[in-house]
């Protein structure tokens, strides 16, 4: 992935970006993460939220003059009800009861800051079923600590991938950013060309 003009910046401390951009060959230079406030405004959808996130944690890392920003965020949501990213048990127990048997939407939304200031974006949006979950499969989620701090309040490179009935979009935007999204920004602008 040698031989770009730029310095590619991670806005993310999310460990599993790092891993999913490290599948397609690419290891950012640096990792910066994007201190912002992520609660939701009053009357804000889920898809709004993804983007403006993006958006604003690429706005707020510091650039230098040859450095793209990557920046991503993942949403999860049933309707129009923002699911947290849950940092208690009894959030995660919530989410998973509220998803247990029903489809949900998962959100990316993927900024790129390019040197001059601009900012190009894209929002993916992913469909997800979960079958019917028993009590005990919720326990077991629980327990596994997976859900620390994740949407939703599950890891569907986890357990919880023996949840899923069925996906219809990107199953990395599941994961935390859309791969085939985001070679495309980067691809668009120069960046990682394949010899």
């Amino acid at each position: 992935m040698k031989n770009s003009p730029y310095r590619l910046i991670l806005a993310s401390a999310s460990p599993r970006r790092v891993d999913l951009l490290r599948q397609i060959g690419i290891v950012p230079d640096q990792i910066c993460p994007a201190d912002i406030d992520e609660m939701a405004k009053a009357g804000e959808l889920p898809h709004q939220l993804a983007e403006r996130l993006a958006l604003e944690k690429a706005a707020a890392v510091p650039a230098s003059p040859d450095h793209l920003i990557l920046a991503a965020d993942t949403v999860v949501a049933v309707g129009r009800r923002i699911l947290p990213k849950t940092d208690q048990e009894s959030d995660a127990l919530a989410c998973l009861t509220l998803l247990s048997g029903r489809s949900h939407r998962v959100y990316g939304g993927i900024a790129l800051r390019l040197p001059g200031g601009k900012i190009l974006s894209r929002l993916v949006t992913t469909h997800v079923k979960f079958k019917r979950l028993s009590p005990a499969e919720i326990q077991a989620c629980l327990a596994s600590n997976e859900w620390r701090g994740k949407a939703g309040g599950f890891a569907v490179q986890g357990l919880a991938g023996a949840f899923v009935q069925s996906i219809n979009g990107s199953y990395s935007n599941i994961v935390g950013l859309s791969l085939c999204d985001t070679m495309n920004l980067l691809q668009g602008v120069g960046f990682g060309h394949h010899h």
